[in-house]
């Protein structure tokens, strides 16, 4: 576990003096303590142990000390140079084996650290430091550095790179922090030889990164991302002509370059719309490549990358321009027949190819149907089946106990339990019966205060912003006394919980003898059993074959009563019952047949790629991941950024088309504001079943908006497998 350094941080950043090392201030040392926390929270050995335990030492040091002055404390400034003496092993690259981070991903940070250290020194001598080392970072991040990421290999870049990173941070320990009878680094002349030493490395090493540049010029890498559009693709460009008209100075020659790759992109970006017209199968491939392609020269431009890298680097760019640009001529010349090869093509070999080719990926799933075609939006909550599991809990609430109940529904995620929850806590009978009704979502990130405002506002009239005013105390106190009266019977649904936080929360809840009960919602059996050992633990059953077929005709039919559907009742019930009995999978199923013509043709391209998946471990994920690679292609980035938003927390749309926009999601339409066009597209991820309405306007437009949290995990796990997105938890 990391130290705590808060103490330590006040005491010591602005000492201008250290004792023993004049050239030494506090907040150089404080810089080396943050990496080393930093460092530390990645290694996985415990070879730091003791500079993690002297840095903690210190900071208790402090905490303790009675002096105002701490560098006036002797205790203090002893351990203070025990600690400089042993963090000497911090100042060169670490060892691979002992972090998770990978080859470059450690250098990068390790110079980083470096440039923090040398950005405090601001002596005219080390500047020819700081711009080598910027470069360096450059590169790193730069194409041809993942070319090569074995440290092994003596004459790897990455290797010279390193070595030159570890003189550096040598040379500044021994300057600035070395503690010894003969301070040699006070002589002049063994400086400027050391620094003179250091600069020739690093021109022997810009001379590798140029042949290393050369020799991976004509590779085409890895994407940076594969999740792609024309109206991100239109953003990157924006970015580009936003840089060369405001912000980029440089040679006459290199702004001809990016002038030149910007119109050649434009150019690209004319055959990619005539691509998605004709709706080309392998659009979405080309589009990544050269989305690719715009996003490398941006980092370029906007890295520290001096006028001889620029020169190398941006004729390699147009290279990669000019073999993209061949195949896109002969496309748009001779087009293929588009609908035919698309019908030929097997729905589950594109599905389980998903991942793994990057050039014909979900442009081939696109939906070749009248767009006018599209189902109707629908956003409420149909329930069907599971009426037996509705009577029995709602017996349970009414039943003649006397004393203050706990029941806890469990089951997988998918299977209902909120909707269930939902129908019994708006129940004609469970509303008569109980003076007092409260519905909370609590989800994995629990949240003691969030929880008791919204149990308060739940139940009464009380706004969130007041409540949000109080302590959690008062919040409580508050609580409690209005459910404490007598006669006072309450029914509080607490939905989707994670841990045991009963024990946190029940004191809240007088056992007041009047027949009060506590409903839980949650995918863990032991839940129930933790909050009291005579809690009620019910397992919510899947839905029968029947009731999932009854389910799936609601949601492609709308609730129009069919007496007959003809060529697809057997396909249809087919493919019901490879819903697994979970509702979630049949919604989200029912929203792709929904968007498809209705025939047996197309329902049974929908049946036989379910059969592949529904067998497997985690199918219901299989089965979700269908539904997102049946997106149209803009709408894709749209859906997986409901994955940066909190668990089972609704969305104001306001924000979040905003965010849409600001990312470069939208397309820009002539005479219509982007947050319009926004709006629609959130519209069609409703109807797809994807997006759940939260709150209404009171002109019937959408207010707040969620979506379920399997899907919201699934969401996190294309996001980051494609380099979209990665959500980081602290």
């Amino acid at each position: 576990m990391a130290p705590t350094i808060f103490h330590l941080a006040g005491a010591i950043e602005s000492m201008l003096y250290i004792p023993g090392m004049p050239d030494c201030k506090g907040d150089m040392i404080l810089a080396v303590c943050h990496y080393i926390i930093k460092l530390h929270s990645s290694r996985e050995d415990e070879q730091d142990d003791k500079v993690i335990s002297l840095l903690q030492q210190l900071n208790d040091s402090v905490k303790k000390s009675t002096t105002d002055h701490i560098y006036e404390d002797q205790v203090f400034i002893i351990m203070l140079k025990s600690f400089v003496t042993e963090f000497k092993v911090f100042l060169k690259v670490p060892n691979l084996k002992s972090t998770a981070l990978n080859p470059i991903e450690l250098l990068a940070v390790f110079i980083d650290f470096l440039l923090e250290i040398d950005g405090r020194i601001w002596r005219n001598s080390f500047k020819p430091c700081q711009k080598d080392l910027k470069f360096f970072i450059t590169f790193l991040g730069d194409k041809p550095a993942s070319q090569s990421t074995s440290l092994d290999e003596n004459k790897n870049v990455l290797t010279d790179i390193e070595d030159v990173a570890n003189a550096v941070g040598s040379f500044l320990y021994s300057y600035f922090f070395y503690i010894g009878e003969k301070d040699w680094t006070r002589d002049d002349r063994s400086k400027d030889l050391a620094l003179a030493d250091i600069l020739g490395k690093f021109e022997q090493v810009k001379e590798k990164i140029k042949e290393q540049c050369i020799a991976a010029s004509w590779k085409m890498l890895t994407p940076k991302t594969s999740v792609v559009s024309l109206f991100l693709f239109d953003s990157l460009l924006d970015d580009l002509n936003l840089l060369m008209i405001q912000k980029y100075e440089t040679s006459i020659d290199v702004k001809d370059q990016i002038r030149t790759i910007i119109e050649e992109l434009k150019s690209l970006r004319t055959f990619l719309e005539d691509m998605e017209v004709q709706k080309h199968p392998e659009l979405e491939g080309f589009l990544i490549q050269t989305s690719d392609i715009a996003y490398e020269v941006l980092y370029i431009l906007t890295s520290y990358a001096p006028v001889w890298y620029l020169n190398l680097r941006l004729p390699q760019v147009m290279e990669k321009i000019k073999l993209i640009r061949l195949p896109l001529e002969k496309l748009n010349k001779y087009p293929t027949e588009q609908v035919s090869s698309q019908e030929e093509i097997s729905l589950e070999d594109i599905v389980v190819d998903f991942h793994a080719d990057a050039n014909r990926i979900a442009g081939m799933l696109k939906d070749v149907e009248n767009p006018s075609q599209k189902a109707p939006l629908i956003e409420e909550d149909i329930f069907v089946g599971l009426d037996d599991e509705v009577n029995e809990i709602t017996e349970i609430l009414l039943g003649n106990q006397k004393k203050q109940q706990i029941i806890s529904i469990w089951g997988m995620p998918g299977l209902g339990k909120t909707t269930l929850a939902k129908k019994i806590f708006g129940d004609d009978r469970i509303v008569k019966y109980f003076h007092k009704r409260a519905y909370c979502v609590i989800s994995q990130t629990y949240d003691k205060k969030n929880t008791l405002i919204s149990i308060l506002a739940s139940m009464s009239s009380l706004e969130r912003d007041e409540l949000s005013k109080l302590d959690e105390e008062t919040l409580g106190e508050k609580l409690y006394k209005s459910l404490c009266g007598e006669e006072t019977r309450f029914l509080i649904i607490l939905d989707d919980i994670w841990k045991d936080m009963w024990s946190d929360l029940h004191r809240y809840f007088p056992e007041n003898q009047s027949g009060s009960r506590i409903l839980f919602t949650t995918r863990f059996e032991k839940i129930g059993s933790q909050a009291s050992d005579k809690s009620i633990v019910r397992n919510l059953r899947f839905l029968t074959d029947d009731e999932c077929w009854e389910l799936l005709k609601i949601k492609v039919f709308h609730n129009v009563q069919l007496e007959d559907i003809g060529e697809l009742e057997n396909i249809g019930m087919k493919i019901a019952r490879k819903c697994g009995g979970l509702p979630l999978a049949v919604v989200v199923i029912a929203a792709v047949l929904a968007n498809k013509k209705k025939n047996k043709a197309k329902w049974g391209e929908v049946a036989e790629s379910l059969s592949s998946h529904i067998s497997k471990d985690n199918s219901c994920m299989k089965i979700l991941e269908l539904s997102y690679n049946y997106l149209p292609m803009h709408l894709k980035p749209c859906f997986l950024y409901f994955g940066a938003f909190e668990e089972n927390r609704e969305i104001p749309v306001q924000k979040l088309i905003s965010l849409w926009v600001a990312e470069g999601f939208v397309q820009k339409v002539n005479k219509k504001q982007p947050n319009a066009v926004s709006y629609g597209y959130l519209t069609d991820l409703i109807s797809r079943g994807l997006v759940q309405v939260g709150k209404r306007r009171s002109d019937g437009g959408v207010k707040t908006c969620y979506v379920h949290d399997l899907l919201r995990e699934m969401c996190l796990t294309i996001a980051e497998n494609n380099n979209f997105m990665k959500v980081v938890q602290e």
